[in-house]
């Protein structure tokens, strides 16, 4: 439910605070990793929640999926947190949808996955590749789009202001911030398998 209203409150803020055309603002909207990460999140709890023997429910309760999941949230609230809240302070409902996307709902996750999937079975290391292919599939879209329409959803991915070395490099330095991630929950997952959860 924190997950719905966070998300829909968000487009709603966008496209009132809009400065381009309803239907680029939509796109700029799920342009954020933040939103994709967060409607993952939502989707699947929702799913596990109402249709968990779907095939869709049986793919969202793979501990592989709902580990990648989780460290993409975990990503969203450690980017943010160090790095983008203090470029603005946001108000009011911008605040309580900030704090949804950003710390709360990243939290919960990480909890839960602790708690309900860490220890389903062991994790492998091969499985780590494929959990960053969806950032880096991101950052090429964003590079790509950026290059097209002169916008990109987030400072440190600029290219027009930053140029594409500087920006290379943090592309660098984000997907080693996942790698770093997936490893830590690997590590995790395997000390919880072995104490028997």
């Amino acid at each position: 439910m924190a997950g719905w209203f966070a998300l829909v409150a968000q487009f709603f803020l966008a496209i009132d605070n809009r400065t381009a055309s309803i239907g680029e603002t939509a796109i700029r909207y799920i342009s954020y990793f933040t939103i994709e990460a967060n409607g993952l999140v939502t989707l699947g709890f929702t799913v596990l929640l109402l249709a968990r023997r779907t095939v869709l429910g049986r793919w969202f309760s793979r501990q592989s999926v709902v580990t990648a999941i989780t460290i993409y949230m975990v990503v969203v609230g450690l980017i943010y947190n160090i790095i983008l809240r203090s470029l603005w302070k946001p108000r009011g409902l911008q605040w309580v949808v900030d704090e949804l996307l950003h710390s709360v709902l990243p939290v919960g996750c990480a909890f839960y996955w602790l708690l309900y999937a860490s220890a389903k079975k062991r994790l492998l290391w091969k499985t780590v590749p494929s959990w960053m292919v969806y950032p880096l599939v991101y950052c090429i879209y964003t590079m790509i789009r950026g290059e097209i329409t002169g916008w990109y959803p987030y400072p440190f991915l600029d290219a027009g202001v930053l140029g594409y070395p500087r920006v290379l490099i943090y592309i660098g330095g984000v997907i080693v911030v996942f790698f770093g991630a997936a490893a830590l929950f690997v590590v995790i997952a395997k000390r919880i398998y072995q104490s028997g959860g």
